[in-house]
């Protein structure tokens, strides 16, 4: 540890011979020193530095960027400070919604999604990992157990799972590991526009009336213009296609790569929606007389 503090200071009077280069003065006050370690021998760890020839403080845990960073980046106090300050709103935000007047649903699941869910997502990416310790993600789903009684005006006794249910708030773990998942694959793509999957309004959905009549058969039926589509997911990874048939002849065809993260589920639906964009697209003058097409979706086998 001797050694380990040698070399720090040294490197902090180069920083400081620096600093005075370019006119500028570090804070010593500010400037705080802690051990960052995960070593569980018993050993001596405190030691001193100097700036500007004043010791600097040293701490177990400091505040940087909005995260509590402590010596084993284990992010225990991050959590429990951030549950404590949204349990701390939430009890404030309960004065003024009572089970007979107050707020309601909509502007209750309002602040917990633009104010409480935020905080409590914040740096998600940087602590993940604390995720996987059941103390840490009890404390997380305490919090929003307390703001969906608010919202679903429930007794205390019901369940956490019940009240998600009743509220139809998505589960606060799996909320921030699709946080974090999405991070990642932004991440990963640095230089392209990212279009991720969102929840559609229901005042833009399509009108029933003007939905196509879709028919599921047991038998094969004559028809003039046939599909068939396919989708699969392997180690390979996950593809999907469709072959358009005007009686015996091969009119078009589709191959497509999909990304690893898609399921199977996702490549078979895609496969059936190209297969409708091409029927969509033929020339019409040349199939006019067509008054019926058939899909036929490839079915797995255990």
């Amino acid at each position: 540890m001797r050694a380990v503090e040698n070399y720090a200071n040294i490197e902090l009077s180069k920083i400081e011979a620096w600093s005075r280069r370019n006119k500028i003065k570090f804070n010593d006050k500010k400037s705080k020193v802690m051990l960052v370690t995960r070593r569980k021998q018993k050993e001596h760890k405190d030691f001193t530095l100097y700036l500007h020839s004043k010791p600097l403080e040293q701490v177990h845990q400091m505040k940087y960027l909005g995260l509590i960073l402590d010596q084993k980046f284990k992010f225990q106090e991050h959590i429990k400070y951030t549950t404590e300050r949204c349990a701390k709103l939430t009890h404030n935000l309960s004065r003024v919604a009572r089970l007979t007047w107050g707020l309601g649903y909509g502007t209750i699941a309002t602040i917990y999604e633009g104010a409480i869910l935020p905080l409590l997502s914040y740096g998600a990416p940087v602590w993940i990992e604390a995720m996987k310790y059941q103390h840490n993600r009890r404390k997380l789903k305490r919090v929003q157990r307390l703001i969906n009684l608010r919202m679903a005006r429930a007794f205390r006794t019901t369940s956490g799972d019940a009240l998600c249910i009743l509220t139809g708030m998505k589960p606060i773990i799996i909320k921030i590991e699709e946080t974090v998942k999405q991070h990642e694959f932004k991440e990963r793509q640095p230089h392209r526009e990212v279009y991720l999957d969102h929840v559609v309004e229901y005042r833009i959905w399509p009108h029933p009336a003007t939905a196509v009549t879709i028919k599921e058969i047991e038998t094969p039926e004559e028809s003039t213009i046939s599909a068939y589509t396919g989708g699969s997911k392997s180690e390979e990874g996950v593809g999907a296609g469709a072959v358009l048939y005007y009686g015996s002849n091969t009119i078009a065809s589709l191959k497509l790569k999909l990304g690893d993260r898609c399921s199977n589920n996702q490549a078979e639906l895609l496969a059936i929606y190209k297969a409708l964009e091409m029927i969509n697209s033929l020339n019409k003058d040349r199939f006019k007389s067509t008054n019926s097409r058939h899909i036929y979706r490839e079915q797995s086998r255990d």
